[in-house]
């Protein structure tokens, strides 16, 4: 079913082991693969499963979303699918790609391309290919090189990807300094693979990315914020990042990272905050109970980011971060508005970063009930998370205060999950609403009742539930107060 004509001499143990994994995975999408297959070869055309869906195949991993490319142009491809297909989309024909979609597959069919970028704006330009091994060529890396013809089965592999899939290693199909100056994103693609897939970025492919970073500036924040998203949410976001600030990469697009390799001198010894950053974000992946969860791990990420600028050494030599958790918020804001990300992603991640600390301080015994309030009223809908990245955030090695930390964490919770069953702490809202506001003080719809509103819900966070004769006598004495009443 998968006949082996790899360019590569390929280890024959490795191809035949490959081959029944692969088998498994493709004998669940052939019968519609197939069909198209066949259909393309009547229409006088080829078509071969490729990329990313080859090697997802060969790692036993083969999802419902499939890639394929064919020698014809999308015109060709639209006459062969019409009346096969369920669904059509043109929404990449410029690119060459018309997807469709079959039996609960999602299938991309791209003409072969012989991709050349513009070399001031670094965007693929397309130029239709003539061969397949020209399409493979202009892939990434080797282990996305690789083709499986359909409906024959002849699997195609010029430049080694299979023996790279073998060894866990990262490379390009030509020279990396070629693959990375037709599109310098391939760098961060390159972080991106190595988390995802745990694979080790090849020394020479390591070495372009470190002599070539400046050039990633040439490249739009959104692609970068894209391919940054998939590394962060990778199995293994921890090596990805390493390797973005070891390259020089971090620091064309994300200097805060790298920033957080604070020096640290002989008198002034503090925890390393780039590593406790690591750790934290490992941490806080352990905690996620249903996938990635980006929030809580970019929050993981910045959520220290504002210590470099408030470092400040004491006159007996201790190390201070005072109000890092402010700055730090807003050094996230502007950040994740420079890599375009949504406003209210970026609005969860600041408003974490910014509420990190405040759990600081619960273990002295300090914290009123109206504290408690103020902790949940503050973080809302991001409680879940707080706790999360709060936990988190404890990477101590002295047992006793990581256990003391834990146990206060412990008993901060208890007592939400108390006020919580007395209170409805999750919609905390003044006793009064706007229309007794108005009712009561006389005023019609404006300023007033939303000043009234804000100090009956300052006393509620404060006190707790005020009965109604109580909420209406301390609303008509604020009034007396602001000279809104006599």
């Amino acid at each position: 079913m998968f006949e082996a004509s790899a360019s590569h001499a390929a280890d024959r143990r490795e191809l035949t082991a490959a081959q029944r994994t692969a088998v498994a995975e493709l004998l669940r999408v052939s019968p519609v693969a197939d069909e198209l297959g066949r259909r393309f070869a009547q229409a006088g055309h080829e078509l071969h499963l490729v990329g990313g869906s080859v090697r997802d195949a060969l790692l036993g991993r083969l999802g419902n979303d499939l890639d394929f490319c064919t020698d014809a142009h999308p015109d060709e491809t639209l006459k062969v699918i019409r009346g096969w297909a369920e669904s059509i989309w043109e929404t990449g024909r410029e690119f060459g790609t018309i997807a469709c979609q079959r039996d609960g597959l999602n299938l991309e069919i791209t003409t072969f391309r012989a991709e050349v970028y513009d070399q001031v704006s670094r965007n693929p330009v397309v130029q239709y290919g003539t061969s397949l091994t020209e399409d493979l060529k202009r892939r990434d890396f080797t282990v996305n090189a690789m083709a499986v013809s359909l409906p024959d089965h002849r699997f195609t592999d010029p430049y080694g990807g299979l023996a790279d899939l073998a060894a866990k290693i990262i490379r390009t199909p030509g020279t990396p300094q070629e693959s990375f100056r037709d599109d310098p994103l391939r760098m961060l693609r390159a972080a991106r693979f190595a988390a995802q897939l745990r694979f080790a970025v090849h020394p020479d492919v390591r070495a372009a990315m470190t002599g070539m970073a400046g050039d990633l500036d040439r490249i739009t924040a959104e692609r970068i914020r894209d391919e940054f998203t998939k590394l962060l949410c990778g199995a293994d976001p921890i090596t990805g990042l390493r390797l973005l600030v070891d390259t020089g990469l971090a620091e064309r697009f994300l200097p805060e990272l790298t920033g957080l390799k604070l020096t640290i001198d002989e008198h002034a010894q503090h925890k390393d905050v780039y590593e406790h950053t690591l750790t934290v974000v490992a941490n806080a992946m352990s905690m996620e109970s249903d996938g990635c969860d980006f929030v809580l791990r970019m929050a993981a990420l910045m959520h220290d980011v504002g210590k470099p600028a408030t470092k400040a050494v004491g006159a007996d030599g201790r190390v201070s971060f005072h109000h890092h958790e402010v700055v730090g918020a807003r050094l996230t804001k502007n950040r994740m508005k420079a890599m375009r990300y949504s406003k209210e992603i970026t609005s969860q991640v600041v408003k974490l970063v910014g509420l990190h600390l405040r759990f600081y301080g619960y273990g002295r015994g300090e914290w009123t009930d109206s504290a408690v309030r103020r902790y949940v009223t503050d973080a809302g809908d991001l409680l879940s998370r707080l706790h999360k990245l709060t936990r988190s955030d404890c990477t101590t090695r002295n047992r006793r205060k990581a256990a003391q930390l834990a146990a206060d964490y412990d008993a901060l919770e208890e007592r939400i999950a108390r006020i919580a069953a007395e209170e409805d702490l999750a919609r905390v809202r003044p006793d009064l609403d706007g229309n007794a506001i108005m009712e009561l003080l006389g005023v019609p719809p404006g300023p007033v009742v939303g000043r009234a509103w804000q100090h009956l819900k300052e006393l509620r966070l404060e006190r707790g539930p005020l009965d109604r004769d109580e909420a209406e006598a301390e609303l008509l004495r604020w009034a007396r107060e602001e000279g809104i009443t006599g």
